[in-house]
């Protein structure tokens, strides 16, 4: 478990650490029971523009949630480093058969294509990930910033953001700095946590 008081950078290394000790079985069994719990969500339901993102460093597996949402002839989108705004992101859209290239994170990302961009305006949800998350809606990412920066200036958008974890990444409280953006949920196998005095959802707002 953390120690008391950890530091943000503490609470990244341990939580890594957590996710990449799980075995093939346990994360393979995890990102089925992910889907599940996303699959109970009104959100998703009714979303049609839905960003996520491709696993890496331990981090659940979304493929699963990704081929459901191709088989409920959803559009599903991936983050793309911005050419020109560093700490950005970009969202594109991708498909079965997307070219994709390495960043210079060695993360797999769809090959630049503006003729495939989408707007954050328009995505319906972004999924994003995280190294830790609380009851509150914070989550922790891994120091680089992108996703606060990307969502700061859509916080009054009907855009639906959902972190997903494994359950180990959990943590009563989370350190938090003034330019963290929480979530309005965040999904792992065995809950959903709904944040607590964040922005309505939009069956809430209806």
């Amino acid at each position: 478990m953390p120690q008391a008081n950890p530091t943000r950078q503490q609470l990244r290394q341990t939580m890594r650490h957590h996710r990449q000790q799980l075995n093939q079985t346990e994360q393979d069994t995890a990102a089925q029971q992910l889907l599940l719990q996303l699959k109970s969500l009104h959100q998703l339901q009714y979303a049609q523009h839905i960003a996520l993102y491709l696993s890496f460093d331990g981090e659940i597996n979304t493929r699963p949630i990704i081929e459901w949402l191709w088989q409920q002839g959803k559009k599903t989108y991936l983050p793309v480093l911005h050419p020109f705004s560093p700490g950005h992101l970009l969202f594109l859209n991708y498909e079965p058969h997307t070219p994709m290239v390495r960043n210079c994170y060695g993360i797999q990302e769809p090959k630049l294509d503006i003729r495939q961009l989408k707007l954050i305006t328009e995505l319906d949800i972004i999924m994003t990930p995280l190294v830790a998350f609380d009851s509150e809606g914070q989550r922790l990412g891994m120091g680089g910033g992108f996703y606060d920066r990307t969502l700061s200036q859509h916080q009054i958008k009907k855009v639906q953001t959902i972190g997903l974890a494994h359950d180990c990444q959990y943590v009563p409280q989370l350190p938090v700095e003034v330019w963290d953006i929480p979530l309005n949920c965040i999904v792992s196998p065995s809950y959903i946590h709904h944040a607590k005095n964040n922005r309505p959802t939009d069956e809430a707002s209806k």
